[in-house]
């Protein structure tokens, strides 16, 4: 009876265990040197903790500063060939403004792919309707 109890315990710790671990993925940080924009938002240089929901091309990505949400994007969850070296942003500027583009992290075989809503899209070329 006591070895069944210790079972289920055991289980039941490896569950809990499991998820908060897969939990724990959805987030990383990065330090930004330099204003840039996300999502048509500027922000300021500093350290950033980004928490994600969701897979694939379907995820929302919030970049907190201390503790509070400074913006909110849409992203793609892409594989990349080898694990980053380092956390870093690619900045684009295509449109004449510095922009996150994508996000690696330290020892992770991902990144997130930051993709332009369409507000940002039209803020990026002076169009601009609040």
């Amino acid at each position: 009876m006591k070895l069944n109890n210790l079972a289920k315990s055991v289980v039941l710790g490896l569950a809990v265990l499991l998820a908060s671990s897969a939990f724990a993925s959805n987030k990383g940080s990065l330090e930004v040197a330099e204003s840039v924009e996300v999502n048509g938002q500027q922000i300021s240089p500093g350290d950033y903790q980004l928490r994600w929901d969701g897979t694939g091309s379907n995820v929302k990505v919030s970049f907190l500063k201390g503790g509070k949400e400074v913006v909110k994007a849409s992203a793609q969850l892409v594989e990349l060939d080898k694990p980053a070296g380092y956390s870093s942003a690619v900045i684009d500027q295509s449109n004449g403004k510095a922009s996150i583009s994508m996000v690696r992290f330290a020892g992770k075989k991902y990144a997130l792919q930051i993709t332009p809503t369409e507000k940002a899209a039209m803020s990026g070329s002076g169009n601009s309707s609040n």
